[in-house]
């Protein structure tokens, strides 16, 4: 494996780590509201803190949890719906696959804000009464987060969809598929067997581009107020409340460039992770 990618593979667990580890050597106090509203950025407090005073390095690498949640799970549900239907769609081939096609080409025209906003006017509060009903206190205020991981995950599917089935098509005409066939093969154990092993390379790079793809979108939508609620908070989130703390009379600036640099290296990493593999798989191919 090249070392470039092997370098973005460890800076990448690098920041995971940070995210995930990093808010547990913080005091409780840093996530509460204290008397210090927009302090700059010090040693005590290394980005400042936010309009309540909150240490913002902190929220800086809780909200990036969220994010990353997100795009993880959204880009996992890509990868189930986008390869099953793909494979469908590319092996079976004739009327089936032009109908497919066709249902992806629809999907494709419908907006994507729209689609989100259905599915949150749609299932937020019935998934909180549901979760209320069974006690599930957590599933409340985070409701929010399944329904964009969710929501995210069924729009990304279909460029995934579009290039599995392109492989497909290429792979169900190889001799090693036609001699499964001769030897009376169900369709389920080619396509599992024979066909899913060879577009696993695709699947990767194509997965790990998906990732910063469903970032993006979480990021945009909770900029707008779409996404992550209050007292949770991702990157986009952040980015919306510095942009608010800068105005003629105040410019705390801090509160808008650094989630907005975090935000920048995590996408920049995931993006150049994908390149670099997207050119290894090719060059081995080749």
């Amino acid at each position: 494996m090249p070392r470039s990618i092997r370098f973005s593979v460890f800076f990448l667990l690098g920041i995971v780590a940070l995210l995930l580890i990093g808010p547990h050597f913080f005091p409780k106090s840093y996530a509460e509201p204290s008397s210090l509203p927009f302090a700059s950025p010090s040693w005590q407090h290394w980005c400042g803190t936010d309009l309540n005073g909150r240490d913002l390095f902190y929220r800086m690498l809780t909200g990036g949890t969220i994010s990353l949640l997100v795009g993880c799970a959204g880009a996992f549900i890509t990868l189930l719906v986008g390869t099953f239907y793909g494979m469908v769609a590319g092996y079976v081939g004739g009327w089936c696959d032009a109908g497919m096609t066709r249902f992806i080409d629809i999907l494709y025209s419908i907006p994507r804000l729209i689609f989100i906003l259905i599915f949150i006017n749609a299932f937020n509060e019935r998934l909180q009464q549901s979760a209320n009903d069974l006690g599930w206190s957590w599933l409340v205020g985070s409701s929010r987060i399944l329904i964009l991981i969710v929501s995210l995950g069924l729009i990304e599917w279909l460029t995934m969809a579009r290039l599995v089935r392109g492989q497909t098509l290429s792979l169900k005409e190889r001799p090693f598929v036609a001699a499964a066939q001769i030897l009376g093969q169900r369709s389920i154990i080619i396509l599992w067997r024979h066909i899913f092993p060879n577009l696993l390379g695709i699947l990767m790079v194509t997965l790990t581009l998906s990732i910063p793809a469903v970032i993006i979108d979480e990021a945009f939508l909770s900029f707008l107020g779409l996404g992550v609620q209050a007292p949770m908070s991702s990157l986009g989130s952040l980015l919306a409340e510095g942009a608010s703390a800068i105005n003629p009379l105040r410019g705390a600036w801090w509160t808008l460039l650094f989630p907005a640099l975090l935000l920048l290296l995590l996408l920049m990493t995931l993006n150049y992770l994908g390149n670099e593999l997207r050119e290894f798989h090719l060059k081995k191919r080749s």
